[in-house]
Protein backbone atom coordinates (compact mmCIF):
# COMPACT_ATOMS: atom_id res chain seq x y z
CA UNK A 1 0.00 0.00 0.00
CA UNK A 2 1.08 3.84 -0.65
CA UNK A 3 1.72 6.09 2.15
CA UNK A 4 -0.24 9.49 2.15
CA UNK A 5 2.74 11.06 0.97
CA UNK A 6 3.69 8.74 -1.69
CA UNK A 7 -0.13 9.84 -3.05
CA UNK A 8 0.01 13.36 -2.48
CA UNK A 9 3.56 13.14 -4.52
CA UNK A 10 2.01 10.84 -7.75
CA UNK A 11 -1.29 13.45 -7.78
CA UNK A 12 1.45 16.36 -8.47
CA UNK A 13 3.03 14.71 -10.41
CA UNK A 14 -0.19 13.82 -11.92
CA UNK A 15 -1.28 17.58 -12.29
CA UNK A 16 1.62 18.35 -14.33
CA UNK A 17 0.16 15.99 -17.32
CA UNK A 18 -2.89 15.62 -19.46
CA UNK A 19 -4.01 12.30 -17.91
CA UNK A 20 -7.34 12.78 -16.75
CA UNK A 21 -7.33 9.05 -14.58
CA UNK A 22 -4.45 6.78 -14.14
CA UNK A 23 -5.15 3.11 -12.14
CA UNK A 24 -2.42 0.74 -10.56
CA UNK A 25 -2.85 -2.52 -9.41
CA UNK A 26 -0.60 -5.08 -7.85
CA UNK A 27 -1.21 -8.35 -5.91
CA UNK A 28 -2.70 -6.31 -2.89
CA UNK A 29 -3.48 -3.52 -3.95
CA UNK A 30 -5.36 -1.48 -6.25
CA UNK A 31 -5.41 2.84 -7.36
CA UNK A 32 -7.51 4.83 -8.98
CA UNK A 33 -7.31 8.73 -9.56
CA UNK A 34 -9.65 10.33 -11.73
CA UNK A 35 -9.33 14.36 -12.74
CA UNK A 36 -12.50 16.11 -13.46
CA UNK A 37 -11.80 18.77 -15.54
CA UNK A 38 -14.43 21.34 -14.91
CA UNK A 39 -13.30 22.21 -11.10
CA UNK A 40 -10.82 20.52 -10.39
CA UNK A 41 -11.28 17.88 -8.21
CA UNK A 42 -9.08 14.77 -7.84
CA UNK A 43 -10.57 11.40 -6.37
CA UNK A 44 -8.15 9.26 -5.21
CA UNK A 45 -9.21 5.83 -3.89
CA UNK A 46 -6.71 2.87 -3.14
CA UNK A 47 -8.18 -0.81 -2.22
CA UNK A 48 -7.08 -4.31 -1.22
CA UNK A 49 -7.83 -6.58 -4.17
CA UNK A 50 -7.86 -10.82 -4.03
CA UNK A 51 -6.17 -10.99 -7.75
CA UNK A 52 -2.85 -13.33 -8.02
CA UNK A 53 -1.79 -11.54 -11.11
CA UNK A 54 0.85 -9.54 -12.35
CA UNK A 55 0.60 -5.80 -11.77
CA UNK A 56 -0.88 -3.61 -14.62
CA UNK A 57 -1.50 -0.57 -15.27
CA UNK A 58 -3.62 0.87 -17.25
CA UNK A 59 -5.50 4.55 -17.69
CA UNK A 60 -9.16 3.71 -16.96
CA UNK A 61 -12.34 5.52 -15.66
CA UNK A 62 -12.10 5.76 -12.26
CA UNK A 63 -14.63 2.99 -10.67
CA UNK A 64 -15.03 2.58 -6.72
CA UNK A 65 -13.71 -0.05 -5.12
CA UNK A 66 -15.05 -1.24 -2.10
CA UNK A 67 -12.41 -1.51 0.87
CA UNK A 68 -13.56 -1.44 4.75
CA UNK A 69 -12.29 1.19 6.23
CA UNK A 70 -11.57 3.41 3.04
CA UNK A 71 -12.07 7.13 3.22
CA UNK A 72 -12.83 8.94 0.37
CA UNK A 73 -12.53 12.13 0.35
CA UNK A 74 -11.70 15.13 -3.01
CA UNK A 75 -8.36 16.47 -3.34
CA UNK A 76 -8.96 19.71 -3.78
CA UNK A 77 -5.74 20.85 -6.72
CA UNK A 78 -5.11 24.41 -6.71
CA UNK A 79 -3.95 25.22 -10.07
CA UNK A 80 -0.15 25.31 -10.49
CA UNK A 81 1.57 29.20 -11.81
CA UNK A 82 2.98 29.11 -15.26
CA UNK A 83 6.24 27.69 -15.72
CA UNK A 84 9.31 30.05 -14.46
CA UNK A 85 12.37 30.38 -15.97
CA UNK A 86 15.26 28.52 -14.60
CA UNK A 87 16.69 31.63 -13.19
CA UNK A 88 14.57 35.03 -12.53
CA UNK A 89 15.01 38.79 -12.02
CA UNK A 90 13.47 39.95 -8.39
CA UNK A 91 14.71 42.92 -7.08
CA UNK A 92 18.25 42.41 -8.43
CA UNK A 93 18.29 38.85 -6.56
CA UNK A 94 18.08 35.77 -8.97
CA UNK A 95 15.56 32.92 -7.63
CA UNK A 96 16.38 29.51 -8.70
CA UNK A 97 13.40 27.52 -8.77
CA UNK A 98 12.51 23.79 -8.35
CA UNK A 99 12.10 21.79 -11.69
CA UNK A 100 9.95 19.62 -10.23
CA UNK A 101 7.61 18.79 -7.38
CA UNK A 102 9.81 16.11 -4.84
CA UNK A 103 11.77 16.84 -1.77
CA UNK A 104 14.28 19.25 -1.21
CA UNK A 105 17.79 17.58 0.65
CA UNK A 106 20.16 20.67 1.13
CA UNK A 107 23.23 18.17 1.72
CA UNK A 108 24.29 14.61 -0.49
CA UNK A 109 23.70 12.85 2.46
CA UNK A 110 22.41 13.04 6.22
CA UNK A 111 25.75 13.31 7.96
CA UNK A 112 27.14 15.59 5.27
CA UNK A 113 27.85 19.50 4.75
CA UNK A 114 25.07 21.30 2.41
CA UNK A 115 26.12 22.21 -0.91
CA UNK A 116 25.93 25.66 -0.73
CA UNK A 117 25.77 28.16 2.23
CA UNK A 118 24.67 31.37 2.99
CA UNK A 119 27.53 33.72 1.04
CA UNK A 120 28.86 30.57 -0.60
CA UNK A 121 30.16 31.72 -4.83
CA UNK A 122 28.32 29.38 -6.85
CA UNK A 123 28.94 29.27 -10.65
CA UNK A 124 26.31 28.14 -13.43
CA UNK A 125 27.65 24.56 -13.15
CA UNK A 126 27.83 24.08 -9.22
CA UNK A 127 25.07 21.85 -7.19
CA UNK A 128 23.15 23.74 -4.90
CA UNK A 129 20.59 20.76 -3.80
CA UNK A 130 18.79 17.57 -4.66
CA UNK A 131 15.14 17.21 -5.56
CA UNK A 132 14.17 13.60 -5.03
CA UNK A 133 10.93 12.87 -7.06
CA UNK A 134 9.39 9.07 -7.27
CA UNK A 135 12.85 7.77 -5.79
CA UNK A 136 14.94 9.42 -7.91
CA UNK A 137 17.76 11.91 -6.52
CA UNK A 138 17.80 15.00 -8.93
CA UNK A 139 21.02 17.44 -8.39
CA UNK A 140 19.52 21.26 -9.04
CA UNK A 141 22.47 23.46 -10.82
CA UNK A 142 22.74 27.12 -9.46
CA UNK A 143 22.64 27.87 -13.67
CA UNK A 144 23.84 31.45 -12.87
CA UNK A 145 27.16 33.01 -11.18
CA UNK A 146 26.84 34.78 -7.94
CA UNK A 147 26.34 34.76 -4.46
CA UNK A 148 23.96 33.04 -1.92
CA UNK A 149 22.31 35.46 -0.43
CA UNK A 150 19.39 33.25 0.79
CA UNK A 151 18.17 29.57 1.97
CA UNK A 152 14.22 29.68 0.94
CA UNK A 153 13.31 26.07 2.37
CA UNK A 154 14.30 23.93 4.52
CA UNK A 155 16.06 20.39 4.28
CA UNK A 156 13.22 17.72 3.55
CA UNK A 157 10.57 19.84 3.16
CA UNK A 158 8.61 19.38 -0.18
CA UNK A 159 8.50 21.80 -2.75
CA UNK A 160 6.55 22.87 -5.91
CA UNK A 161 7.37 23.26 -9.48
CA UNK A 162 9.01 26.65 -9.55
CA UNK A 163 9.17 26.96 -5.91
CA UNK A 164 11.93 29.32 -5.22
CA UNK A 165 14.86 27.33 -3.85
CA UNK A 166 17.42 29.99 -3.13
CA UNK A 167 18.17 33.78 -3.96
CA UNK A 168 21.53 34.65 -5.62
CA UNK A 169 22.87 37.93 -6.12
CA UNK A 170 24.63 37.75 -9.42
CA UNK A 171 28.32 38.94 -9.99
Amino acid sequence: MLTIYELRELVKLLEQTDIESFEVNDEDSSLRIKRRNGNQVTSVHQAPVQTKSAPIVTAAPAVLLPKTETIERPVVIIPAEAPQKSAEVTENLYKIPSPMVGTFYAAPAVDAAPYVSVNDRVEPTTIVCIVEAMKLFNEIEAEVKGEIVQVLVENGQLVEHGQPLFLVKQA
